[in-house]
């Protein structure tokens, strides 16, 4: 196919502040987690599905297969619907007082 870019997996984005690698960002509507360091206003690449290790709201409880969103204020996980982006669902229960929970990125915009 010669119109074919890639299989969206991994993409390249230019952020809007700095992230961390192995962090949550959120680029307008595409979420993913980055694979490098990315500077303010530098290319970098995310992964937009697979399963990560991340930030989430410690006060919360989760259950496998709940559905996950992205806080992008806090920028942390979070099972709260409210003006939050979906992206996608709990790996794995995770504990009220955890810092961090599996989650299985939806790769959806």
């Amino acid at each position: 196919m010669k119109n074919y870019i890639s299989d969206g997996d991994a993409v390249t984005i230019t952020a809007t502040a700095a992230v961390a690698s192995g962090k949550g960002v959120l680029v307008g509507d595409l979420f993913g987690v980055a694979t490098t360091d990315i500077a303010s206003g530098a290319q970098g690449e995310i992964k937009t599905r697979g399963g990560a290790e991340l930030d989430k709201v410690p006060a919360e409880a989760w259950a496998q297969g709940v559905k996950i969103y992205w806080d992008n204020s806090a920028k942390l996980c979070t099972s709260v619907v409210g003006s939050n982006k979906l992206i996608g669902c709990a790996l794995a229960a995770a504990a009220a007082g955890a810092a961090v929970g599996s989650v299985r990125l939806n790769g959806t915009v």
